[in-house]
């Protein structure tokens, strides 16, 4: 075989494996898709950063909230509050991904084992650093609450993953929605939730509001397939910001619903969990944005030094994401108690606090690095060939499964009144789940 023959191989190493595929990216791409779910992450992690709080008070360790703190970080939750876009670019990427896989029959009966591995392979690690953690600590004489409390601050960011695996697991019958109802369906839902906020506070049914997990989510999720398919979408931007910020208006001022879009400690009512209609209008005002901005943000993307820099923190987002909390359990941790608490004793929210801000997140920053570098290998790609992975069936059952460890962990922690201290069903689940999900156990 001469050498114009050989086929082309990617280089080894994340960012000359980056650069080799962004050189490589057709220009049909939405590569604004990619750059929407990096920023999102990034607000995401930052708003825990700004707004979680260590302190000592008393010579004691505590946690802080600033939302409880301060009554205007509430508005700042409009900007950090990014479900909406994740769902959004969701609903694009499993959209397209689904249609082309139903092209062949294989792919189309692996496809959700294929879409649940980079998912939920990142989870096994951190659950099991922290079981292994707890394990240890319980050994040294920790008390279980202390192991709940640490374990649920580090692991609380997966309800979202849980939420969105469920999501994940609805595309077939989703896109069959879609398929014959088209925008109407993303009314049908959006009215569906409404109707829910209204019989839940109107007639004091508040049990209903959990449905919203469904209705808002999917209501979000199914505008990403319209995005995936509109030929025109940006003329409909202005309307999706006005239409968001009318019903922000009519809900907050009207009906008395919160103004912070995340749950804020001691509140009678969260516009998250479960979630309201107000995510809803939010989430339209960041969609709006998003289409306003996608032309500016392709333009800027035909870079390919930025284009494979966006490729790269999508290739490691799951564990940035999963390790984030860890990070600064850690810096605090030792700052407390190895470096006599230097920065943790000035109240949360004061001009000097702010001011520290940077040095705390740049702090996190250097720690959560080495967690990510160790562990982005579990978002690898499987290569395992599509009739070589489990079908839908056994991927649901084994998402399901992974979705109850997961909520305990994030709901609870993993602590738990035993020989051991920690909760090992919940972490059995976790890990058998994923294997379920994603390993084929007969070849039949």
């Amino acid at each position: 075989m001469t050498t114009s023959q050989t086929p082309e191989k990617m280089p080894k190493g994340l960012l000359a494996a980056a650069h080799w595929a962004a050189e490589r990216t057709p220009e049909t791409r939405n590569r604004a898709v990619d750059l929407y779910r990096a920023i999102a992450i990034s607000f995401v992690i930052l708003g825990h950063w700004l707004l979680v709080a260590g302190v000592i008070r008393d010579g004691e360790l505590e946690f802080v909230i600033l939302l409880a703190e301060q009554r205007w970080t509430h508005y700042a939750t409009w900007l950090f509050q990014v479900m909406p876009v994740f769902f959004f670019v969701g609903g694009f990427s499993n959209g397209l991904s689904w249609t082309s896989a139903c092209k062949d029959p294989v792919k189309k009966s692996a496809w959700a084992s294929s879409r649940l591995s980079r998912l939920l392979k990142p989870t096994v690690p951190v659950v099991l650093a922290w079981a292994v953690a707890g394990v240890v600590a319980h050994a040294l004489g920790v008390s279980v609450e202390l192991i709940s409390t640490a374990s649920q601050a580090a692991l609380v960011p997966v309800w979202f993953l849980a939420v969105y695996i469920i999501m994940t697991m609805a595309v077939p019958v989703t896109m069959a929605m879609w398929d014959k109802l088209g925008i109407t369906s993303v009314g049908l839902l959006a009215l569906a939730a409404i109707l829910v906020d209204a019989i839940a506070f109107g007639a004091d049914q508040g049990w209903l509001r959990w449905t919203n997990y469904a209705f808002v989510w999917l209501a979000v999720h199914q505008l990403g397939y319209w995005w995936g398919q509109a030929k025109r979408p940006k003329p409909w931007a202005l309307g999706f910001i006005a239409i968001g910020l009318a019903w922000l208006y009519i809900l907050i001022v009207h009906f008395g619903f919160p103004v912070a879009m995340v749950s804020v400690p001691g509140a009678e009512m969260s516009n998250t969990r479960p979630p309201t209609t107000a995510m809803l209008a939010v989430g339209s005002v960041q969609i709006g944005i998003i289409l306003l901005l996608t032309d500016v943000a392709q333009r800027w993307l035909q870079n390919t030094r930025i284009w494979a820099w966006v490729i790269v923190f999508n290739q490691m987002i799951m564990s940035i994401y999963l390790w984030h909390m860890t990070a600064l359990l850690i810096v605090v941790g030792i700052t407390a108690y190895l470096f006599g608490g230097i920065g943790l004793h000035e109240a949360p929210g004061t001009g000097l606090w702010w001011a520290m801000r940077p040095i705390w997140v740049m702090l996190f920053t250097a720690v959560l690095i080495p967690f990510v570098l160790v562990f982005v290998v579990f978002e690898a790609g499987s290569r395992t060939k599509a009739e070589m992975r489990p079908g839908p069936w056994q991927a649901m059952l084994g998402a399901l499964m992974t979705c109850s460890g997961l909520v305990t962990a994030a709901m609870v922690g993993l602590g738990k009144e035993n020989s051991i201290g920690v909760n090992w069903l919940a972490v059995a689940l976790v890990v058998l789940g994923v294997l379920v999900a994603t390993r084929r156990f007969s070849r039949s």
